[in-house]
């Protein structure tokens, strides 16, 4: 448990140390933004496939491929539920949003409770990680999440500086999308501790949420800006780091 209390830290923490980032380069170019985003994506995308989706077939036994593939799609149908709600980042962040205008802090308001959103999902997806026992794999998914938060909390501190708000509240509502990922991370992990049964299905659906957001937040996000091809190759670094990682820890 101690583990995965400092790992649900680490996730959370994440988003502060990249409001932090956010705060010092307020004028951080988007090349170098996509570029971490994308290495992230390549990370999250390698411990969805290797960390969830592939353990999730192993634990569902006679029926496993079955449960997989409906994990898979109720985690992506959730977030598309979500979004249709509150739409997200690529969604949201626009010139009327980086506006110097008080006039946009509902829609800064929107695009803070999108992130917060958006962010319990994936803390679920680090706490469901850690049901499987393996601890190795676990912090693999940890990290690929936590590795997306820097660039997240990144770019929430621009947006709401631009429309006003202080820079104490900015940094307040930064810390508050972190501490949803914290608690999604204990709810996960509890979860499939209370109840193993759901560990397979779980699983899954983790793994779709985290496919989900990088297929329809991340890859937009950061072909967004003309780095496309670099953003792909930091992709499939990210990606096959994680691969090694997995190979060599067993």
């Amino acid at each position: 448990m101690d583990l995965v209390l400092l790992t649900a830290l680490g996730v959370g923490g994440a988003t502060i140390i990249g409001s932090v980032i956010g705060f010092i380069f307020k004028d951080i170019s988007h090349k170098f933004s996509d570029i971490v985003l994308s290495f992230a994506a390549g990370v999250m995308l390698a411990a969805a496939v290797l960390g969830l989706v592939l353990p999730s077939l192993d634990y569902g036994g006679k029926y496993g491929l079955l449960i997989t593939i409906a994990g898979i799609f109720a985690g992506a149908f959730s977030l598309t539920l979500i979004d249709k709600l509150i739409p997200h980042l690529h969604k949201l962040v626009g010139p009327d949003l980086e506006s110097h205008n008080n006039q946009n802090l509902s829609k800064v308001l929107l695009f803070v409770t999108a992130i917060a959103i958006h962010n319990l999902p994936e803390g679920i997806a680090a706490g469901v990680g850690f049901g499987s026992g393996n601890s190795s794999q676990a912090l693999m998914i940890a990290g690929g999440i936590a590795l997306q938060n820097i660039p997240e909390g990144m770019v929430i501190i621009g947006p709401m500086l631009a429309a006003g708000v202080t820079p104490r509240k900015t940094f307040l509502c930064a810390m508050f999308t972190g501490l949803v990922e914290v608690i999604g991370t204990l709810a996960g992990y509890l979860a499939v501790s209370i109840a193993s049964a759901i560990l397979p299905f779980a699983l899954a659906f983790a793994g779709g949420t985290m496919l989900y957001v990088i297929s329809d937040e991340m890859i937009p996000e950061t072909h967004a800006h003309g780095s496309q091809r670099g953003a792909t190759y930091a992709l499939l670094v990210g990606f096959c780091i994680m691969l090694i990682s997995d190979v060599l820890l067993g």
